[in-house]
């Protein structure tokens, strides 16, 4: 028996007894009465939680649909309020003139009307970045062709001397083989390098990453460079079992850089010092060199796409500029910086600074 609003909510069970029945009453009013209550403040709970969260949609929807709000209510104003055929005219007029030929052209943001000082601004704005990506665009397939156009001319020029003298002369014969091979690796590399910075360019290159202990990949590196180039020094002072959250193939490359740059444009009889260290929650890889060092106007260039600080210097050591461009790429694409510190003729220092895992 029960009575929802009552005093009592009574359990009746009903049991065999000496030959009849007997009856056993518990009375569950308190319990009842107490979850009652409970489901109640439970209800009224969840449907503030209900008028809340529909509150705080509204709110996220308003914030996200506020500027075509803006949006339309400038289009409506410039709809209703008065305003001159010759703005639109020279708007329109402008707009038609711009092509790939006519980036330069800009729009006159001399208006009465807020809106289409506002809009004009807006657009060259557009054009001021459209134009710069183009000329920089202009510029990497003109640097491209430059450094694919020497390779080929050195192996077209080996080619014919080949077929003049070089079938009945043997060291023609040797130093041509050898000048073709050395040019078209060139080639090789430099293409791969395009295509590596291309897949960057266009976000389609994908990092596997994995905890790497970075000591044991740094001293891979060095072995490696050090069977390839065994007669330079290369001096490692590194904390043991560092690791961070990386790309290994990247991330080796990014330091086989380095390290082939220090090599590259320092003595043969000095060293290359690689330094491996962890300040708080990042690791820092330091590569130093006793080389020709970089003037400070050079500094902000030095991993512009192509540049290279010295042409005379380029000749005799070689490289495409396109390295220290794919380094900073893979050390930024981990969440990373690059820091140079150099000096004319004293050396130069390179520090990758990686977050540690």
């Amino acid at each position: 028996m029960y009575n929802w609003w009552g005093s009592s909510v009574i359990y009746r069970v009903w049991m065999p007894y000496e030959g009849g029945y007997a009856s056993y009453d518990y009375d569950f009013s308190e319990t009842f009465m107490l979850s009652m209550k409970f489901f109640i403040a439970l209800f009224v709970l969840e449907l503030l939680l209900l008028f809340g969260g529909i509150g705080s949609a509204i709110r996220v929807t308003r914030s996200a649909l506020k500027p075509l709000a803006e949006l339309t209510e400038t289009a409506q104003n410039i709809n209703k309020r008065p305003h001159s055929d010759a703005e639109l005219r020279d708007l329109a007029g402008k707009l038609d003139l711009i092509d790939a030929g006519r980036l330069e052209t800009r729009i006159s943001v001399e208006s009465q009307q807020k809106e289409f000082s506002g809009l004009a601004e807006a657009i060259n704005g557009m054009l001021d970045r459209i134009n710069e990506s183009y000329n920089s665009q202009m510029r990497f397939v003109s640097d491209a062709s430059h450094e694919l156009r020497t390779p080929i001319a050195v192996i077209q020029g080996y080619a014919n001397l080949l077929d003049r003298w070089g079938k009945n002369d043997e060291k023609v014969l040797q130093e041509s083989i050898d000048t073709i091979k050395s040019e078209s690796q060139n080639m090789k590399d430099l293409i791969e390098r395009l295509l590596f910075l291309a897949r960057g360019d266009s976000d389609s290159m994908r990092l596997s990453k994995e905890t790497l202990n970075i000591s044991a990949l740094i001293r891979e590196v060095i072995r490696e460079t050090e069977m390839i180039a065994s007669s330079r020094v290369i001096s490692l002072t590194a904390e043991e079992e560092l690791h961070i959250d990386g790309d290994a193939q990247l991330i080796k490359q990014a330091i086989r850089i380095l390290i082939d740059n220090s090599m590259k444009y320092s003595p043969e009889e000095e060293s290359v010092k690689v330094t491996l260290t962890k300040e708080s929650n990042k690791v820092k890889i330091a590569v130093t060199d006793n080389g020709i060092g970089i003037v400070p106007e050079d500094l902000p260039y030095i991993f512009d796409r192509f540049f290279r600080a010295d042409d005379s210097r380029t000749r005799t050591t070689g490289g495409s500029g396109l390295g220290l461009s794919i380094a900073k790429w893979i050390i930024e694409r981990h969440g990373g910086s690059v820091e140079v510190v150099s000096r004319k003729d004293i050396g130069t220092r390179i520090t990758y600074t990686l977050y540690s895992s």
